[in-house]
C-alpha cells in the first residue's frame, strides 16, 4: 500500500508527439477555475450534482514537442477506500470513503498538499535572481537531443542580462541585450532536460499597443504569471534556465541562454551593467565572451560603491588558479580614471566567475555614477586583449514608481486629488508623470520632490515649472545619490502645496514591476462620486490587453481603507456618450484592502474591440451597500491588431452586436436604437427632433420613421385651428376660439410620452406597423379622457362571392363589384341598414332579447356571423365568429388537402379571383406546414428502408 501511495504522490508525465501548442501557461482549467500544475482535487460539477467526493482529479504534466503542457486527469478512488471492520459502515459528509461509527481515521485518498510554507516565507526565500547570456553560457542549447533546434552561431558576440522578482507566485522579468541586435522574438524557460517549461512572445506588432516604458529605456519587460510550485521549486535550487531567441521562419535562429540564479547583492542594486567584448579586441578570441555587473553604492560622509560582476572569456587556457583581473572605472566624457584595482580569480570557470568588489569614492564621482558617464572595464592582467566593458546605467529591473495624491490631513475638505508615475529612462534620467484634478491654480500651486525619511522634509526638486493646467509633465537630467536613494528605499514623496495650505495633497512613491496591465500608456485616477465622502477617498488603475488578447488590470485605493472592507470591481461599457444610452456591466473581481491585480480570459473580439472604439469605465463599489465609491473613465485602450475581429465582404458585423456575449463576456444589454443625438429603447416611439412633423419608433435596434397622418375632421373651414408645435388641425367652435386664443396654459392629454392638445385627434402609432389609419383616438376637451374607437365593419353577405380587401391598407373588407365602401359607417348606421333590409328596425335591447351578443359594444343578431377584429393587427379574415343564442364561437379555417393540392390551378378550376385571393391568404401557411410534415415523413420512411436494404439503389 505504501508503494503505491508514493507512486500516486509522482505526476505521470505523459509523452504525446502529435498537435500543436497555444502559447499559454501550464495550467489547468477545469470549468472555470485554473489550477496549478501538480495540484489535485474532487471535481465539482455544479448543480445538481455538486461535489464528487469519490471523483479525484490532478492536472499533471504532459510533454508535447519538448514543451510542458497541463492535462486534467479524473479517476474514480472509491475503489481504492479499505473496507470497514464494521457491520453497518457510514459515509460521513465530504468524504468518499465509508468508516465505521465513531471512528475518527479518514481512510479517503489524501490530497497532495504542499508543504505549509506561507506566501511570505517563501517570498524572503525566493526573492531576487539575476541571469547571464553569453555563447559561453548557452552549453547546454548544444547537447544531442536539443542541438538541432537551437543555432548558437554567434558571430557578433551577443550579449544580455536578466533580472528576475518573485512576487505573489509570479516571476517579473528583465533584459538588458546588446545594442547591435534587433530585439528577441521569444523567451522561453527550460529546464535541465531541455523540456520548454514556459513560452513568452516578445514581439510587439508594427501597430502597437507600443510600450512607451520599453521604448524609452531599451529594456525588455514581462512577467509569468502563476508559477506551478514544481517549478518555484526548480527556482529555488537553480535548476532553472532561460533562453532568448532571435530570428524566424525563412532564417535561422539564434539563441542564448543562461542560468537563473540568486545574488544577494540584487537586493540592494541601484545600477547595472551589461559587459560585451571591448571594440579594440579581437572576435574570435573573445567568442562566446561576456558579463554584468551589479552596482550599489553608499553616500554621505564616506561614499562608497559596491559591485557584484559576473564574467567569462578573461581567462587563458593555462590559467587554473588566483588569476589577477584588473577593474577600471572611468569618465566617459573627460577620459580620465575614476578608479582602478586587481582582484585575483581563485578558481576560474568556463561559465560563471563572481567576483565582490568595493571601493571608497568621492561625492563627484557617485554623481558621475548617477548620470551614466562612467564605464566598467575588466580586463585580464596577464593578456590585455581579454577586455569586456559596459556602461554603468539604470539597472535593469522593469519598474516604475507610483503614487496616488490625497489631502494629508484626513479631516481635510478640499476636492483636489491625483497620481504620479515616475520612472528612469536608460540615460538616467528621471521621466515624471503628475496628474492632478480639481486643482484651483488661481492658489498658485507648487509641485516638488521631498525626501520623506526624517520629519523635517527635504525639498529636492521643484516641478512647478512643468504644470501646465492640471499635468505636469517632465524630465529630471541631472540626477543624484539624494534623489536616487529615497526613490529606491520608497522614501521620495510629491507635495503640492498652495498659499493656505502647505500640504494640499500628497503622496509617497512606490516601486511597481512593469508587465501586463503596468506597461500600458498612463493610467487612470478614479474619483468620488459623492463630495461628501471623505476627500481622501480615491484611486489608480492601469488597463491593459496583451498578445494573448487576455485584459489585466491593477487597481490602487488611498492607504485609509480598511484591509477587512470588501470591494467589487466592475467594468462599464457604453458605446458613447450620449442619454439612454445602453450600458453594459461586467463584474471584473471582488476584493478587499487598498490593492487589486487581475486578469480576465475569454473575452472575445468584439468585445476587446469595444474598449478601444467605445466609452468604458471602472467603477468601484462597496459591496455590502451596492454604492458607487469611485469611477473612472478609461482612455482609449490600444487593442493587438490580432485581437480585433475578423471581418470579410459577407461579414461585417459592428462591434455594437448585442448578441456577442457567452458567460464570460460583458453581460448583453437590451436593443437600443440612437437617434437625434440620444438613444431610445427598444419598442420606443418618438418625435422626431431632426424632421418635423415625422414620427420615429425603435424596431429591433433600428430607427423606423414616417411622416404624421391626420384623421379627416368634418369641419367648416373657419373652426379649423392649428397649434404652435402641432402637426394636424383642430376643430374648434366659435365659442371656444377665444378660449384657445388667449389660453396660456396648455390642455390636453398625454398617451405614454406623447402630448395631445385638448380636442385635437390622431391616428394611433402603433410599432413596428406604424400608424393605424382604421382607428381615431379623440383627446376629449372637457374630460381630458382619450378615446380611440376602430371603424366597425358591416356584415357583408356577397351571394356566394368571397369578400376581400380592396388594397392591404383597407380596413373593411368589400364585396366583388361594390362600388361604394361602408368603411365610414358608424355601428348604429350599420345596424340600421340591417334593419332596412329585413324590413323592420330593431332596437339594441329587442336584438339582445332575441339571443344577440354584445362584443366590444358592438351589437350582434343572433345568427350573424362576422370576422373578429384585434386592436393593432386589424380583421382577423382567416377566424370566422359567430353569435348563437347570445354564446359566442370563433372557429378558424380550415384548409383541406385537397384545397392544397389545388390552391396553385384554382383558376382552372373555375374559381373567382375573391375566392383564390382568400384560399391563399389563409390556407398559405397550413398548406405550406402540412406539405413540410409529409416531406418529413417521406424522409424518414426513405431513410429507414435505406439502412434496412442497403443494397436497394
Amino acid at each position: 500500500m505504501g508503494v503505491r501511495a508514493n507512486q500516486r504522490r509522482v505526476s505521470p508525465l505523459l509523452v504525446e508527439d502529435d498537435g500543436s501548442r497555444n502559447n499559454r501557461p501550464a495550467e489547468c482549467q477545469f470549468g472555470k477555475n485554473l489550477k496549478e500544475l501538480g495540484s489535485t482535487w474532487f471535481a465539482d460539477l455544479g448543480p445538481p450534482f455538486g461535489v464528487m467526493y469519490c471523483l479525484k482529479c490532478e492536472c499533471v504534466p504532459v510533454t508535447k514537442r519538448r514543451r510542458i503542457v497541463a492535462r486534467v486527469q479524473c479517476r474514480n478512488i472509491k475503489n481504492e477506500c479499505p473496507k470497514a471492520m464494521c457491520d453497518e459502515p457510514i459515509q460521513l459528509p465530504g468524504r468518499c470513503c465509508k468508516v465505521c461509527p465513531g471512528d475518527i481515521y479518514n481512510p479517503d485518498i489524501s490530497q497532495d498538499v504542499p508543504s505549509p510554507v506561507t506566501q511570505e516565507e517563501e517570498e524572503r526565500n525566493m526573492k531576487h535572481f539575476g541571469a547571464l547570456l553569453t555563447g559561453r553560457t548557452s552549453y547546454f542549447l548544444k547537447r544531442e537531443e536539443v542541438k538541432s533546434i537551437y543555432s548558437t552561431n554567434n558571430p557578433l558576440n551577443i550579449v544580455a542580462t536578466g533580472r528576475f522578482t518573485f512576487h505573489k507566485k509570479n516571476l517579473y522579468y528583465s533584459f538588458y541585450t546588446s545594442e547591435k541586435i534587433m530585439r528577441p522574438r521569444l523567451i522561453q524557460f527550460i529546464d535541465e532536460t531541455g523540456h520548454i517549461l514556459e513560452e513568452h512572445s516578445l514581439l510587439i506588432s508594427q501597430s502597437g499597443p507600443f510600450s512607451v516604458y520599453q521604448n524609452s529605456t531599451g529594456k525588455i519587460c514581462g512577467v509569468w504569471r502563476r508559477v506551478p510550485r514544481d517549478y518555484r521549486k526548480l527556482l529555488k535550487d537553480e535548476l532553472l534556465n532561460v533562453v532568448l531567441l532571435w530570428g524566424g521562419d525563412f532564417q535561422a535562429e539564434l539563441a542564448i541562454a543562461g542560468k537563473i540564479s540568486k545574488y544577494p547583492a540584487l537586493s540592494t542594486e541601484l545600477f547595472s551593467s551589461l559587459l560585451e567584448p571591448a571594440p579594440d579586441t579581437s572576435p574570435e578570441q573573445m567568442s562566446g565572451s561576456g558579463g554584468t555587473a551589479i552596482v550599489s553604492t553608499s553616500s554621505g560622509s564616506t561614499s562608497s560603491i559596491h559591485m557584484t560582476l559576473v564574467v567569462n572569456g578573461l581567462f587563458g587556457h593555462d590559467e587554473i588558479a588566483d588569476v589577477p583581473l584588473n577593474i577600471r572605472l572611468e569618465s566617459v566624457e573627460k577620459k580620465q580614471v575614476i578608479l582602478e584595482d586587481v582582484v585575483k580569480v581563485k578558481k576560474p570557470a568556463h561559465d560563471y566567475n563572481v567576483i565582490e568588489f568595493s571601493s571608497p569614492v568621492s561625492t563627484h564621482d557617485l554623481r558621475l555614477l548617477t548620470r551614466g558617464k562612467l564605464v566598467l572595464t575588466i580586463e585580464s592582467r596577464k593578456n590585455p586583449s581579454l577586455k569586456v566593458q559596459g556602461n554603468i546605467v539604470t539597472r535593469v529591473s522593469c519598474e516604475l514608481f507610483q503614487t496616488l495624491l490625497a489631502p494629508h490631513n484626513i479631516e481635510s475638505k478640499t476636492r483636489s486629488s491625483g497620481l504620479a508615475w515616475l520612472y528612469l529612462n536608460k540615460d538616467g534620467s528621471l521621466v515624471y508623470n503628475i496628474h492632478t484634478d480639481d486643482l484651483n491654480l488661481q492658489e498658485n500651486p507648487v509641485i516638488t520632490l521631498l525626501d520623506d525619511r526624517v520629519k523635517r522634509k527635504t525639498e529636492l526638486e521643484d516641478l512647478t515649472s512643468s504644470l501646465s493646467f492640471d499635468n505636469a509633465i517632465g524630465i529630471i537630467d541631472r540626477l543624484g545619490p539624494r534623489v536616487l536613494e529615497p526613490l529606491y528605499s520608497e522614501n521620495l514623496a510629491i507635495n503640492v502645496a498652495t498659499r493656505t495650505d502647505e500640504n494640499l495633497i500628497r503622496g509617497r512613491l512606490i516601486a511597481r514591476p512593469v508587465a501586463d496591465a503596468r506597461d500600458s500608456v498612463e493610467p487612470i485616477l478614479l474619483k468620488r462620486l459623492d463630495q461628501n465622502s471623505p476627500a481622501h477617498l480615491i484611486g489608480m488603475a492601469w488597463l491593459a490587453v496583451d498578445n494573448q488578447c487576455s485584459l489585466h488590470y491593477e487597481i490602487t485605493l488611498n492607504g485609509f481603507l480598511s484591509h477587512q472592507q470588501k470591494f467589487q470591481l466592475l467594468l462599464e461599457e457604453i458605446p458613447i456618450e450620449a442619454p439612454g444610452a445602453p450600458v453594459s456591466r461586467k463584474i471584473l473581481e471582488e476584493f478587499s484592502g487598498h490593492y487589486t491585480e487581475g486578469f480576465l480570459l475569454g473575452m472575445t473580439s468584439y468585445e476587446l474591440a469595444k474598449l478601444e472604439t467605445s466609452v468604458c469605465y471602472l467603477e468601484v463599489r462597496a459591496q455590502e451597500r451596492g454604492e458607487v465609491l469611485l469611477r473612472g473613465k478609461l482612455k482609449a485602450t490600444k487593442i493587438p491588431s490580432q485581437c480585433f475581429p475578423v471581418y470579410t465582404d459577407n461579414n461585417v458585423q459592428s462591434v455594437f452586436s448585442p448578441n456577442d456575449h457567452n458567460d464570460n463576456h460583458l453581460p448583453a444589454v437590451d436593443t437600443k436604437c440612437y437617434h437625434s443625438n440620444r438613444f431610445y429603447d427598444e419598442g420606443e416611439q418618438w418625435k422626431s427632433g431632426l424632421e418635423e412633423c415625422t414620427m420615429c419608433s425603435c424596431v429591433h435596434g433600428r430607427v423606423k420613421c414616417e411622416p404624421f397622418k391626420c384623421p379627416p375632421i368634418n369641419c367648416k373651414a373657419d373652426d379649423l385651428r392649428t397649434r404652435t408645435g402641432e402637426c394636424c388641425p383642430l376643430c374648434l367652435s366659435s365659442n371656444s376660439i377665444s378660449e384657445f386664443t388667449n389660453s396660456s396654459v396648455s390642455r390636453g392629454c398625454r398617451l405614454g410620452d406623447q402630448f395631445h392638445s385638448a380636442g385635437s385627434s390622431w391616428h394611433p402609432y402603433l410599432p413596428p406597423n406604424g400608424y393605424d389609419t382604421c382607428a381615431v383616438c379623440t383627446c376629449d376637451p372637457k374630460t381630458l379622457e382619450i378615446n380611440c374607437p376602430r371603424v366597425q365593419c358591416p356584415s357583408l353577405n356577397c351571394s356566394e362571392k368571397v369578400a376581400f380587401r380592396p388594397d392591404k391598407k383597407a380596413c373593411c373588407k368589400k364585396c366583388p363589384n361594390v362600388k361604394q365602401s361602408d368603411t365610414d359607417k358608424t355601428p348604429s348606421d350599420m345596424l340600421r341598414d340591417q334593419g332596412s333590409r329585413k324590413g323592420t328596425l330593431k332596437s339594441t335591447e329587442e336584438i339582445i332579447a332575441n339571443g344577440g351578443c354584445n362584443v366590444a359594444q358592438t351589437i350582434y343578431e343572433n345568427g350573424q356571423e362576422w370576422h373578429p377584429v384585434l386592436p393593432s393587427h386589424g380583421e382577423q379574415k382567416c377566424i370566422k365568429c359567430r353569435c348563437k343564442d347570445t354564446n359566442i364561437t370563433c372557429d378558424r379555417k380550415r384548409c383541406t388537402r385537397s384545397i392544397c393540392n389545388n390552391r396553385l390551378s384554382g383558376k382552372r378550376r373555375g374559381m373567382t379571383n375573391a375566392q383564390n385571393h382568400e384560399i391563399d391568404e389563409c390556407c398559405s401557411n397550413q398548406c405550406r406546414r402540412s406539405r413540410r410534415h409529409q416531406n418529413q415523413k417521406r424522409y424518414h420512411r426513405d431513410n429507414s428502408e435505406r439502412q434496412s436494404n442497403p443494397n436497394k439503389s
